[in-house]
């Protein structure tokens, strides 16, 4: 006979999953990226965001591309550092490298909108709702070259292609992750409706 797992006997793995994650999430690479090239605070440059869209505004495209990878990097890193323990340890992990991201103790809890981050944590729960993901968000970048329209485009698709390609715990995941990244681009929202939401490359409307 197969028991559940017991809450109590669980709960401390499961909280040191989700601790692991919020650890690696919270490592801020365009804060320290631009900080080691010399570029000074990446929060005070444009819309003062950390992720690799605000650093593309410093002008150097190589720093953005390697802070894009890295945050990409760290989320898929939490989800496959603690899926060998379980599906629901993985998706914990998810969670916390991703509030990690948006809210990083190390920066007083002002982080970056977790698109990258988010990306890399579906290509490592599942590489094949990952890929579309991230096919998704390149293409509606390309023809819109609006970095956020892109990242929610995304991010509301995910959760379509894992319904057809992921197990029923991966979709679940893919719906609470786009919302917590929807929910941190409201103001993109509003000026994406006004028509002044700058597009890639332009400098940030505060």
């Amino acid at each position: 006979m197969i028991y559940p797992i017991s809450w109590e006997h669980s709960w401390p793995y499961l909280l040191s999953a989700f601790a692991v994650g919020y650890v690696l999430g919270s490592i801020p690479f365009g804060w320290i990226l631009t900080r080691v090239a010399g570029l000074g605070d990446i929060r005070s440059i444009g819309s003062g965001n950390i992720g690799a869209t605000n650093v593309l505004r410093t002008g150097n495209k190589g720093l953005a591309a390697l802070t894009l990878l890295l945050d990409a990097a760290k989320g898929a890193a939490a989800v496959l550092l603690v899926g060998e323990y379980g599906p629901d340890p993985a998706i914990l992990a998810a969670y916390g490298a991703l509030i990690g991201h948006l809210a990083p103790v190390w920066l007083g809890f002002s982080g970056g909108k977790g698109v990258a981050t988010t990306l890399g944590i579906l290509l490592a729960l599942s590489p094949e709702v990952g890929a579309l993901a991230c096919a998704t968000w390149a293409l509606t970048g390309a023809l819109t070259r609006y970095s956020s329209l892109a990242a929610l485009a995304a991010l509301a698709l995910a959760p379509v292609y894992a319904y057809f390609l992921a197990a029923p715990q991966i979709k679940e995941a893919a719906i609470m992750l786009a919302v917590m990244v929807w929910l941190r681009h409201i103001g993109n929202i509003r000026r994406l409706l006004a028509g002044t939401e700058p597009r890639i490359g332009q400098p940030a409307i505060h």
